[in-house]
């Protein structure tokens, strides 16, 4: 896997991990809210019923007192019109309250087929059961009430009397199971809002859990990230630094094969392509050293040997013929020993182009990393960027949840100063509170999220920068390889040039020599002539010698 694939690795799971929790976290504010409605629209619904219930029923009873009243009074004798109209009044009252009643019990009904736990099923049953129970009185109750109307009629004042006992006998009976459906629905009420507050709670645990999850997981994925990238780096350093040292045995750990190495790898594999072009270029630049050596040693036991030979020219001028033909043995051999030492000199500084090739190839790579890293860096900035465009969002939502907040506090102003009648609605604005607050504490803790996001992503840009850096040190190093080497050719060129001037020398002794055999008269001046050339050579020789000492010295610094 590629550096970057990995950097992209790490980013989708920390996208992916916020993404989760926040669907998360939204189903279980779903969850609350259907909660929360279910108390609002069907309970307390209920239960403003059950109230209009009462409020009929004492309106009816209110209207059959006040018929009985008129009726005691003797007004219907006079107005037998007025108590019809009051009849047909409680008839259509009656009416309105039976409805109401069948409306009631079969909301009661579906909610408890409807109801989410055990509790809540057998509360609204009970209720059903209760406000059949008063339907049951009801129909009783409407039907003495015909009854009762049937004896004020007939002016009937026993049946009267009686029938208005059992009203108020049945009366009783039905407000006293209104209440008790209240006294039900009261209770449910309190325990669906204690389910909702322990769903609040579950909720905001298990969103604690999965936070701390994601920030482990997090975690371990940014560490496996900079282990995977910081490792294979700091140890292709280290071989660097030891190459740097003249260290030429060492070798860098290249991981994975053909398509699956990533960057750092195909960097280790051409640092020790690099490594062992500079092996092979030391181990032939001391190969060759060691022949020079040997040629030069063998220079100067010549030259020695020809001053000798000049000194007995001296001597006896009958040895000259001898002696020169000696003289022009040697000298061949010295020619072809140049020769011979140029040839390799030549190969040497061919190998030491082929050697720059190879560390210009490498500075190259590392130029290539060097950029790609920048670039790295830029994409990480970049979504720094984003992050702190997610966070002004971020900023906006928790202005709306304030707001909201605000807005609720004015509802539940407004309901307390509307009383009794402001309940309901101080229900709703409590819960529009409840969510406002939820809404600020969501946003506050993905504020702080965002926060560590954002620290990851700077610590990430600084190991990005620092890679840099060492990627640059890195090519810095090659461009001093690059110059040793080429110092190292330049040096070796200097040898071909004192070799060429030692054949050249060899030439002008040969040239001397045939003046010797032609002309034995002027030996002497040709002996003093030969003993200078000789001396020169002498120091070119010595010349030489320690320009193939400092050679062994440079090649003995690169251990292979």
């Amino acid at each position: 896997m590629t550096i970057a694939n990995r950097l992209l690795f790490g980013f989708m799971v920390g996208v992916l991990l916020m993404v989760s929790l926040g669907i998360y976290a939204l189903g279980q504010i779903r969850e609350v809210r259907d909660e929360m409605t279910i108390i609002v629209t069907r309970d307390l619904s209920v239960y403003r019923e059950l109230t209009h219930i009462r409020a009929n029923e004492n309106d009816l009873v209110a209207r059959r007192l006040a018929i009985l009243a008129h009726y005691y009074a003797h007004d219907f004798e006079t107005a037998p019109a007025v108590l019809e109209d009051a009849i047909a009044g409680w008839d259509e009252k009656a009416r309105g309250a039976d409805s109401l009643l069948a409306g009631v019990l079969s909301r009661a009904e579906e909610a408890g087929r409807l109801a989410r736990s055990d509790d809540q099923r057998e509360m609204f049953n009970t209720v059903a059961s209760q406000l059949r129970d008063i339907s049951t009185q009801f129909q009783m109750d409407t039907h003495g009430a015909a009854m009762l109307f049937q004896a004020i009629r007939a002016g009937n004042d026993a049946g009267v009397r009686e029938q208005a006992s059992r009203i108020d006998s049945r009366e009783q009976s039905i407000d006293l199971l209104v209440g008790r459906a209240a006294s039900l629905l009261d209770h449910g009420v309190q325990v669906a809002e204690t389910q909702g507050a322990a769903s609040y709670d579950y909720s905001r645990r298990s969103l604690a859990i999965g936070m701390g999850g994601a920030v482990v997981v997090a975690l371990i994925v940014t560490f496996w990230t900079r282990r995977s990238i910081m490792e294979p780096i700091s140890s292709i350093m280290h071989v660097m630094e030891r190459v740097g040292q003249g260290d030429l045995a060492t070798r860098a750990k290249v991981g994975g094969m053909g398509e699956d190495r990533d960057e750092v790898a195909r960097l280790a594999a051409g640092l020790n392509r690099m490594i062992d072009g500079l092996r092979e270029i030391a181990r032939q630049s001391g190969e060759v050293t060691q022949n020079l050596d040997a040629a030069v040693a063998e220079i100067r036991a010549s030259t020695q040997q020809q001053a000798a030979s000049v000194e007995e020219q001296f001597a006896a001028v009958q040895e000259t013929a001898a002696t020169v033909d000696e003289i022009t043995h040697s000298g061949a051999q010295i020619s072809k020993r140049a020769r011979e030492v140029i040839s390799s000199a030549e190969v040497i500084v061919h190998s030491s182009a082929s050697g720059l090739e190879a560390v210009e190839e490498t500075a190259r790579a590392m130029a290539h990393t060097h950029d790609g890293a920048e670039a790295v860096a830029s994409n990480i900035v970049a979504l720094s960027e984003r992050t702190e465009a997610i966070s002004e969002i971020i900023a906006s939502v928790n202005d709306l949840s304030e707001r909201s907040h605000l807005l609720a506090l004015n509802a539940a102003i407004e309901a307390a100063a509307a009383g009794e009648h402001g309940r309901s609605f101080a229900v709703v604005a409590a819960e529009m509170k409840i969510l406002a607050d939820q809404s600020r504490d969501a946003t506050q803790n993905v504020r702080a999220i965002l926060g560590d996001i954002q620290r990851g992503i700077n610590t990430s840009v600084m190991l990005t920068e620092e890679a840099v850096k060492r990627v640059s040190a890195g090519k810095e190093r090659t461009d001093i390889a690059y110059r040793t080497i080429e110092r190292m050719t330049g040096g070796i060129e200097e040898g071909v040039h004192a070799f060429q001037q030692i054949v050249a020398s060899t030439n002008q002794q040969q040239i001397g020599i045939e003046q010797v055999m032609t002309a034995l008269q002027s030996i002497r001046q040709a002996s003093q002539q030969t003993s200078a050339g000789t001396r020169n050579l002498e120091v070119s020789a010595s010349n030489l010698g320690k320009l193939s000492k400092q050679l062994l010295t440079i090649s003995a610094r690169y251990r292979t």
